[in-house]
């Protein structure tokens, strides 16, 4: 299943990428799953509020290096403050913008923004045709719907197109859903049918054999991976055949580059997380979490994860 992938003449080494994660899809991690095999890789999802009131915090989000393809993510409601930001200095390095407009947390959808605009067709319309106009690529990643009865994915994928957005993904799942329960084959589908742009399908994807399916299923272009790669990043060797490198030695590089970004402080608490992901379905796990969490500097941290991180026997 794996391709190149051609986007507004953005070409994608393959068709399976990282998705963007709130929290999670720093420049550390995203370069880590790009050396493994994602062929496009997003950032977390950034405020276009924040880049417009110049916030030092929202711009670290955006840390990136001289990789290419990259692409950001940015959320928010008001075309003319979107616009803005796929205009600014900030997000100019990055060949594709992707809009959130599948959020699914209710701080975001209070606010209108996220999957909240799914259900607001004309300001998602002009959202996108404000962000297509700054002459970036603009693509767009939403769900099916908000609910099992208001099912909307390929009325809003032809809404995107029609609108500028030069790729599309579509998360498999209904606002209400959040992460919980298989992907809509069917919707995702429908989706794929309604356009001419690339679809890339995200939602319930721990596996080569799982893209596989999704693909079949869908006619997706591409497909998207969220919480597998959390888990266990190298789940893209299974798609490249590429040798998988032992899990404590990634963990060291990250590690390492998260501390000279970032500072030892948020090293410390982002890579206890890390490392607890990783140690997911191995003996003892629940121990090694609290034991994980109990450490207090990235040097006990450094030793403590080449023990757990071990290659079983």
């Amino acid at each position: 299943m794996l391709h190149t992938l051609d986007i507004a003449g953005m070409v994608c080494p393959n068709n399976v990428f990282l998705a963007p994660m709130a929290g999670y899809t720093n420049y550390p991690f995203r370069e880590m799953c790009r050396a493994l095999g994602a062929g496009l890789t997003f950032t977390e999802m950034v405020s276009a509020k924040g880049l417009h009131y110049k916030s030092e915090e929202t711009k670290q989000l955006l840390l990136c290096g001289e990789e290419s393809p990259k692409a950001a993510q940015i959320f928010g409601s008001d075309p003319g403050v979107m616009r803005e930001a796929c205009e600014s200095e900030a997000l100019k390095d990055f060949d594709l913008i992707d809009i959130n407009m599948g959020c699914p947390m209710p701080k975001i959808v209070k606010n209108g923004e996220g999957s909240a605009l799914m259900e607001n067709f004309p300001l998602a319309e002009k959202v996108i045709s404000a962000c297509a106009k700054s002459g970036k690529r603009i693509s767009v990643k939403f769900r099916i719907g908000t609910d099992g009865a208001h099912k909307c994915a390929a009325e809003f994928a032809k809404l995107c197109e029609g609108a500028g957005a030069c790729l599309i993904t579509v998360h498999g799942r209904t606002r209400d859903k959040i992460y919980a329960g298989p992907p809509d084959y069917a919707e995702i589908a429908a989706a794929k049918a309604a356009v001419r742009i690339p679809v890339v399908a995200n939602g319930g994807i721990w596996s080569l054999k799982d893209a596989e399916r999704m693909t079949e299923r869908t006619g997706a272009d591409g497909v998207m991976i969220a919480r597998a790669a959390l888990y266990r990043p190298t789940v893209f060797c299974e798609f490249t055949g590429e040798a998988e490198p032992p899990l404590f030695a990634l963990f060291e590089r990250e590690l390492e580059e998260t501390r000279r970004l970032y500072g030892d402080r948020f090293a410390l608490v982002f890579m206890r997380k890390m490392a607890a992901f990783y140690l997911k379905g191995r003996h003892g796990s629940a121990r090694g979490k609290q034991r994980l969490f109990a450490t207090q500097s990235v040097g006990e941290l450094s030793l403590l994860a080449r023990e757990l991180l071990a290659p079983e026997k």
